[in-house]
């Protein structure tokens, strides 16, 4: 611990939550939006853009571990081990998202088009994103040594994650589409790309909050390569990381099923309900819930612990998923009730599975006596990308087999049908899998995760 710095407190949590608001201006605007700018704007088909996430997604099995060992391995800066690494690429990839929503590439030759896409999506999402996002996340194990303060941090971070998501998915729906001659809702191209340049912007402030706000204070002696010590005996030894493997598969799972979502509702509200524009005061509502639940989290998992209110939480939003599958509902503020009782479920888990990547760090280094931070999270990451490389691809590819056209202003009947059925009976399967995977498979209960930290407690103060 680094004795001399202040004591761990509010600044904290509010840096760290604008670290991922930082991020998502640039992650869920892409998340949320970037298939509608490649089907919509640029014309592409949704095969190709599914082809292109994961693509992207094999790039960032190398990308992703490499940042981990990176930051794992190179000596800690005067401004800390992760810190640094928000400072030297805020800026990277802030440019490199907003160059991802060129209006004026509709212009181009088809072949230039797809070219454009490949190159502009890798750079941010495989190299600028992790470049950032690896450091960022492993930065909650430093920041404080106290599972409390841990589970705190990953609150806040939710909070932050939600905040971006209330203004990207309420003020962009608003801005980005316009009504047509003949009275159809239509993708405005250039208000794309200017909604980019000023998420652009929003995200470098955000990040600058992050770094000037939040203290690294919990430092370990730099490790000396072992001899023979090799990435790929790393990552056999967290292969065995029982709860890791947990995760990583829950994670999958999970953002497959939310990110697929995002982007479904998009053409849901446009294709099945004919009012685009709704779609923002959904989104008003699901993190309307997260935020509602935000204040009672800490006092949650201190009841009853971070996996048992995860599992709870998981079991509530496939219940009401499926339900609205087989309902078929046709009012909007229907499905608004359904989907915030949902969201809820989902947000009491999104709230902590950033203090499960802690806790999961204490584990490895009780059980190896190694600390491994970055990879750690690393290895997580790569997890989630290929979840959200999984949903875009997967709807991609759902858009083409239910036989949805791009140049169309208007789907047929059947088509919207189909839209529907994918934006909610894939998320509550998705949602009962992390339930199962959770209960069953994850073994930090409370009483573990406890254990664990006096255990590492005693050690620290046994090196004193």
């Amino acid at each position: 611990m680094n004795q001399s710095s202040r004591p761990f407190g509010l600044w904290d949590k509010l840096g760290y939550m604008f670290g991922d608001f930082g991020n998502d201006f640039s992650f869920i605007f892409a998340s949320s939006y970037l298939m509608v700018f490649y089907t919509k704007v640029l014309g592409l088909s949704g095969t190709i853009v599914g082809a292109l996430f994961l693509t992207a997604r094999i790039v960032d099995a190398f990308t992703d571990v490499t940042m981990g060992r990176i930051v794992d391995s190179l000596p800690t800066a005067r401004d800390g081990r992760f810190r640094p690494w928000i400072r030297r690429m805020c800026i990277p990839v802030a440019v490199a998202s907003t160059i991802m929503y060129l209006y004026f590439v509709q212009d181009w030759a088809y072949p230039a088009k797809v070219a454009y896409v490949v190159i502009t999506y890798i750079l941010w999402s495989s190299f600028c994103y992790t470049a950032i996002n690896i450091p960022y996340g492993s930065m909650a194990s430093v920041i404080s040594a106290e599972p409390g303060d841990r589970a705190s941090l990953s609150t806040y971070r939710s909070v932050g994650a939600s905040l971006a998501s209330l203004v990207i998915g309420t003020l962009v729906p608003f801005v980005i589409y316009e009504t047509d001659a003949l009275g159809n809702q239509v993708v405005s191209p250039a208000r794309f790309t200017l909604t980019a340049v000023i998420f652009g912007i929003f995200a470098v402030i955000c990040y600058a909050l992050c770094y000037f706000l939040c203290s690294e204070r919990v430092f370990f002696e730099k490790k000396e390569k072992q001899k023979g010590e090799k990435a790929g005996q790393i990552l056999t030894s967290l292969g065995k990381n029982k709860p890791l493997l947990a995760l990583v598969c829950a994670a999958l799972i999970l953002l497959l099923a939310s990110m697929l979502g995002q982007t479904m509702n998009n053409y849901l509200f446009l294709d099945y309900f004919r009012n685009a524009k709704a779609v923002a005061w959904v989104n008003l509502i699901t993190v309307g819930a997260m935020l509602l639940m935000a204040p009672f989290i800490s006092k949650i998992t201190v009841a009853f612990g971070k996996k048992e209110a995860g599992v709870v939480g998981m079991l509530v939003a496939g219940v009401f998923y499926l339900l609205l599958f087989f309902l078929r509902v046709k009012s909007i503020p229907l499905f608004m009730v359904f989907l915030f009782l949902g969201t809820v479920g989902t947000g009491l888990f999104n709230m902590i599975i950033w203090a499960f990547i802690t806790d999961i760090i204490d584990y490895q280094e009780v059980k190896t006596g190694k600390r491994e931070d970055g990879t750690v999270y690393a290895v997580y990451s790569f997890a989630r990308k290929l979840g959200q490389a999984l949903a875009g691809g997967l709807g991609g590819f759902a858009l083409t087999a239910i036989g949805y056209i791009s140049d169309a202003s208007v789907q047929s009947e059947e088509v919207a049908e189909r839209i529907y059925t994918v934006a909610t009976l894939i998320p509550g399967i998705c949602y009962f899998l992390v339930f199962l995977i959770m209960l069953f498979w994850y073994p930090l209960s409370k009483s573990e995760v406890e254990n664990n930290t006096r255990i590492l407690q005693e050690k620290r103060q046994n090196k004193e």
